[in-house]
């Protein structure tokens, strides 16, 4: 089983609702997190929220790719709907350049209301602008000669785009998606599967399963590691703690529920105390290192290979204690570690 982060930065101080932390901090985090044997990072990206969260993902992952060498670098998402795509795929494939091909692009359509209105962008549009984006980027990425688009949404004419990639025939892409359609979708393309980290360890089992067998219809076999599941990481010794865990679970998911669009949002989020708490002990990674790998376990049973944490305390102590203490009990052979 591999493990990554999950998560972002912010250009002030926050509250404990954030998924984010200080730029600096962050940057610290992320770097300690290589060294500890972690695998990969990704990044949210956020919109007009006023919590001055991440917004240029790809410009931070540049960043973090000049302080680290072997930390994979992803994003979780890149919502096609805002990004010219052109200009896109001129950014994500030199990140990839620049930090030697690290670099897993994650994508998708986006949900939260705020962030429509703001682009003053139809929500309605979104699953076409989202293909139409999706179509250039991989066009982009394949011609060797210049080409033209003309769609609905985009216009180019006689353009190349460069650099190649490093990775071929293009960077890993990562789609997130919960529901049936979605899932079958993305193994039907051949895509990797960003699974969220609200839902519960049953739902979560039959998401993965559904996905195998997608991808076993089309005559494919799942590599490992293709499916990174985000679950929140409350590293508790005591009753005390595992009671401050769950306000602060509880005050995150309110939060989002929050910035998503309240009853707007297409997102199961929980409305209540009591609601963040069970859906918590229902999916979380809450409780001391030998509960965690019970519950770590258990997902691994289901299938799950690769999880992504996001400890909203941004603790680099609870950081060092997972590795110490938890990913033993998970360990690999090295050369059985794929880059990607």
């Amino acid at each position: 089983m591999l493990f990554g982060l999950f998560g972002g930065a912010t250009a002030k101080p926050s509250s404990a609702t954030s998924d984010s932390r200080l730029y600096g901090g962050f940057i610290n985090y992320v770097c300690e997190a290589e060294a500890l044997g972690f695998h990969s990072v990704f990044l949210v990206e956020h919109h007009f929220t006023g919590m001055a969260q991440v917004s240029a993902s790809l410009g931070l992952l540049t960043f973090l790719a000049g302080r680290t060498s072997r930390i994979r670098l992803g994003t979780a998402v890149t919502v096609l709907t805002w990004h010219n795509p052109v200009l896109l795929a001129e950014q994500a494939v030199t990140l990839d350049l620049v930090s030697g091909g690290r670099l897993d692009l994650g994508i998708g359509r986006g949900y939260r209301q705020n962030e429509f209105r703001g682009f003053c962008i139809p929500i309605e549009q979104a699953n076409e602008r989202y293909e139409e984006a999706l179509e250039v980027l991989r066009k982009a990425w394949a011609s060797r000669d210049r080409f033209s688009h003309h769609g609905k949404y985009w216009h180019f004419d006689d353009i190349v785009v460069e650099p190649e990639p490093t990775q071929k025939p293009h960077p890993p892409l990562w789609i997130g998606a919960g529901s049936p359609a979605g899932i079958r979708a993305a193994a039907v393309n051949g895509f990797n599967l960003l699974l969220d980290q609200l839902a519960s360890f049953e739902v979560t089992g039959e998401r993965v399963a559904a996905f195998h067998a997608a991808a076993a219809a089309q005559g494919r076999v799942v590599k490992p590691h293709s499916i990174g599941l985000t679950r929140a990481l409350h590293l508790t010794m005591n009753e005390r703690e595992r009671e401050e865990a769950h306000r602060l679970r509880a005050n995150f998911l309110l939060s989002v529920q929050a910035l998503a669009g309240g009853a707007e949002s297409s997102l199961a989020l929980p409305t209540s105390f009591a609601d963040t708490r069970a859906a918590s002990e229902k999916a979380a990674l809450i409780g001391p290192p030998d509960e965690i790998v019970r519950r770590l376990k258990t997902l691994e049973a289901m299938g799950v290979d690769y999880v992504l944490l996001l400890d909203v305390s941004g603790s680099r102590e609870a950081l060092r204690t997972f590795a110490r203490e938890v990913m033993p009990a998970f360990a690999e052979s090295p050369s059985s570690i794929p880059s990607s």
